[in-house]
């Protein structure tokens, strides 16, 4: 059983700050969420498949391919040969400028959202927000999905990730 109000009061926050950070996004680096999440997985995982990136990111074959087209158009990623049939996806330059520029509007949205809290209310939000990452991850088992937008250096910073974690199979 849950409370209702706090499962509404959660719900109206989850969107408010997945606004807040798409529209950062969008109006500071001019990519699509999607896109936003390419760039970000890209960055630490760099090589991919069209296909294990629109895995990652909850995207079909053909919808990877198309946005993958437009990054590329945009002169963000370039595609290159992989292993076999697969073709590869790296960062240009600006690709990886965009890609900090990204982490770093989604970061400064999300500080000035954490600023209403103090110190000891941010930890033991930290805490619950593990909590329920953790829980997140047992019921879709797709950390990379859960994370494609992570700026993981703050992530491990103080603290393992609750997600690699879970992952791992350490909760």
């Amino acid at each position: 059983m849950h409370d209702e109000r706090a499962a509404n009061l959660l719900g109206a926050t989850a969107l408010a700050v997945a606004d807040l950070v798409l529209e950062g996004t969008r109006q500071r680096v001019g990519v699509s969420a999607s896109g936003a999440a390419a760039l970000v997985i890209l960055s630490t995982a760099p090589g991919v498949s069209v296909t294990e990136l629109g895995r990652r990111i909850g995207l079909s074959q053909p919808a990877a391919a198309r946005m993958v087209d437009s990054l590329e158009g945009s002169g963000l990623v370039r595609r290159r040969p992989g292993q076999g049939r697969e073709v590869a996806v790296h960062l240009t330059p600006g690709g990886r400028a965009t890609s900090r520029k990204l982490l770093a509007t989604r970061g400064a949205g999300l500080g000035e959202v954490l600023e209403t809290l103090d110190a000891g209310e941010q930890e033991a939000l930290a805490g619950l927000l593990g909590k329920l990452l953790t829980g997140l991850y047992a019921r879709n088992r797709n950390a990379h999905q859960l994370c494609r937008l992570c700026d993981r250096e703050s992530c491990v910073r103080g603290a393992p990730c609750p997600v690699g974690q879970a992952e791992r199979g350490q909760t």
